[in-house]
């Protein structure tokens, strides 16, 4: 029998019903971690680089991870809401090849489900100031861990399995088809491994080549054909996500992190992450606490 293993979980931060107004307008949201709404009443937007969606009752949303959105209550909005870190495995999200807001119309299974994690996970909702000199006094986001690592087996166990299933929702097979020609050979699969762990070291394509003892050029297109990107592009992704990771789960200084995520300098990590992100890294760490932290 072939066993096929879970590559992906999912690490909960917050779950809540809440009531919005005009207030609830940001621009350029650009988070480490997904997000998925259930409208029940109201109406609103939420957009990304090239599709904008009617926030209507009876859908549900999702945004991934490291998606640029922009999101608006026209009037009044209320919705449930869940924010989760995704775990992976093999350094590839499920979401990778399609970092979109997506909608999906939800049916009762889907309500009560979110209900039930709602039910098994009180006290997960967003009660924080928007004020720096509030939130920089603090590092919520382990204040969230702890509290998974404190919950039951049961819950824990039920949580992941309903966002599992409000995940799973949203995969299309056309869309997040994580290895099109098959399985993905050993070697790619030690060297993303490798990657992740070692971000904050120099990791030319010459040198993983040689980890795998494959020539450059072969090692290069063998890497795009399982990740979908060349090496170089794909150790810049990495890089930037793990420095918002740091932006936004502690207080480490710039210049750290950008040591933290093998960056030469601070200017070149600045400009790096500018360009991937469309903010400075300062802009991004106030940002992602104003919208993370305020619903």
């Amino acid at each position: 029998m072939i066993k096929r293993v879970l590559q992906n979980t999912f690490s909960l931060l917050n779950v809540d019903y809440v009531k919005l107004t005009s207030k609830w307008n940001y621009r350029n949201v650009i988070s480490p971690y997904y997000r998925i709404y259930y409208i029940d009443e109201g109406s609103g937007m939420i957009s990304d680089q090239k599709n904008v969606l009617q926030l209507e009752p009876g859908y549900f949303y999702i945004i991934p991870s490291f998606t640029l959105c922009n999101l608006v209550c026209t009037d009044h909005l209320s919705q449930y809401f869940v924010q989760f870190f995704e775990e992976s495995a093999d350094g590839l999200s499920l979401f990778a090849r399609s970092r979109m807001v997506s909608k999906i119309r939800g049916n009762e299974l889907d309500i009560q489900l979110f209900k039930r994690l709602l039910e098994i996970n009180p006290g997960r909702g967003i009660n924080r100031s928007d004020d720096p000199k509030v939130y920089e006094k603090n590092i919520f986001y382990k204040e969230y861990q702890e509290l998974n690592n404190s919950q039951n087996m049961a819950s824990y166990l039920e949580t992941q399995g309903i966002l599992l299933q409000l995940v799973g929702r949203f995969v299309h097979p056309q869309l997040h088809l994580r290895h099109p020609v098959g399985q993905p050979p050993v070697k790619i699969v030690e060297i993303l491994g490798y990657i992740l762990v070692n971000l904050h070291q120099e990791l030319s394509v010459a040198m993983l080549a040689f980890r795998v003892n494959q020539n450059p050029d072969y090692f290069s297109r063998q890497f795009k054909i399982f990740t979908g990107e060349r090496p170089v592009k794909y150790i810049l992704g990495k890089r930037i996500e793990r420095a918002q990771y740091l932006l936004a789960t502690s207080r480490m200084p710039y210049s750290e992190i950008a040591i933290q995520t093998g960056f030469d300098s601070l200017s070149y990590f600045s400009k790096s992450f500018k360009k991937l992100t469309g903010m400075s890294p300062r802009a991004y760490k106030k940002q992602v606490y104003m919208v993370g932290f305020t619903m």
